[in-house]
């Protein structure tokens, strides 16, 4: 048997999580105003005279208002000098002002007026009368074109090169969150496999990994709880309909919370039972693509060589090739922060430059359609010299929780 695979149970194991909510602080408002003035600074440089945050992870982010969209526009305009202004529906201008990190002027619009109108009026009150302005690239098409018809003398760029490049380099604050969610989802892995037992369903471990979430403090639930038994395990992105746990399957479970914001996901592959050899080949390939990713990152990489490190593994052991199956059918990995998948990614061809402060996932899956698969996910940190684990990877195929 597997060590740390079966032997105890969903009550046990959920009796024994404590709260670890407190053990690294949510970025505070301090840190908002950094933020606010270096994307005035990068505004600047760009020749950017406005930005606009919809209800997204980006105005989150920045501003630390989680809102979320909705048909009715929310969000805030900040200009390249002076402070923020926000927008949203009258009838919510009181509660969003008890929502506000950073303080601004409140500017509300009433259902039978144009968001778009005020938008372009508050643009004019900033001194922003042309010139380019960021449109936050989550935000929803009809948000876009109604903003772009309300100013039609101004120039609409996407805000990527604002909002994403700022939110890739993460502070030590965010990898100290970053680091205690993923350490927080890993333990809830191993509790998880201690619970694996013949004829349990991926649907009662998806309960069990969602409470236990709840109970360590995270934000909420697990954000996803993908749970896989046996040949299921070969699909990616799971399948749709629900398995039991039969001796000698493979288990591959991939789950993640945010924690203060920030997202965990960890992904875990082991046998219930005792591993075949073609099980244990497989899962050691797998663990040693994994271990070429990090070997390669550094300043200066790109995630496209990351995943060529990575594939180069798994097809000069015979698979693919490319991203054909049997192989490894999706990049190696992506980056990681208040969104589960953000930039960078760690793709083929990729050209982006990777930096010191970058977190990211080294994530191969070795699919085998018909047989199983197995997929070993960690996060790193790029670090000035090289590159760092958030997480101790898993040990071996006999022991994968286990501790050197």
């Amino acid at each position: 048997m597997t060590i740390g695979v079966g032997g105890s149970d969903f009550a046990t194991e959920l009796a024994a999580i404590r709260s670890q909510r407190d053990a690294v602080p949510p970025i505070g408002a301090e840190e908002h105003a950094r933020r606010v003035a270096a994307a005035q600074a990068r505004m600047a440089e760009l020749g950017i005279a406005a930005l606009w945050l919809d209800g997204t992870t980006n105005l989150a982010w920045l501003t630390g208002l989680r809102h979320g969209q909705s048909e009715r526009p929310v969000g805030a305009v900040l200009p390249v000098r002076g402070a923020l202004t926000y927008l949203c529906p009258e009838f919510e201008v009181e509660k969003l002002k008890t929502m506000l990190a950073i303080p601004g002027e409140v500017r509300g619009w009433e259902e039978d007026e144009s968001p778009y109108a005020l938008f372009s009026d508050i643009l004019r009150s900033t001194d922003v009368a042309g010139g380019t302005v960021a449109l936050d690239d989550m935000a929803r098409m009809f948000v876009a074109e109604g903003m772009r018809a309300a100013l039609p003398n101004h120039h609409f760029i996407a805000s990527g090169p604002v909002t994403s490049h700022l939110r890739q380099r993460k502070s030590e604050h965010e990898v100290a969150l970053l680091r205690q969610a993923m350490g927080m989802t890993l333990e809830i892995q191993a509790a998880a496999a201690r619970c694996m037992r013949e004829g349990v369903t991926t649907t009662e471990v998806s309960a069990f990994i969602d409470a236990a979430h709840r109970k360590a403090g995270f934000d909420t639930g697990s954000m996803f709880s993908l749970v896989l038994f046996g040949e299921a395990s070969a699909y990616p992105h799971g399948v749709p309909y629900p398995q039991t746990l039969r001796d000698g399957d493979v288990v591959l479970i991939d789950t993640g919370a945010p924690l203060h914001g920030y997202v965990s996901d960890i992904t875990r592959s082991y046998v219930f039972g005792t591993p075949s050899q073609r099980q244990r080949d497989i899962w050691n390939l797998d663990h040693a693509a994994q271990a070429a990713g990090i070997a390669v990152a550094k300043p200066g990489i790109t995630g496209g060589a990351i995943d060529d490190a990575v594939r180069g593994v798994v097809v000069a052991a015979g698979f693919g090739p490319g991203h054909k199956v049997p192989g490894l059918p999706h990049r190696a990995g992506h980056g990681i922060g208040m969104d589960v998948h953000e930039a960078p990614y760690f793709v083929k061809g990729g050209t982006e430059v990777l930096a010191a402060g970058v977190t990211g996932s080294i994530e191969p899956t070795i699919a085998i359609y018909g047989e199983f698969g197995i997929r070993l996910e960690d996060h790193i940190v790029i670090t000035e010299t090289g590159a760092a684990w958030l997480t101790p990877p898993a040990k071996s195929v006999d022991d994968p929780f286990g501790r050197d």
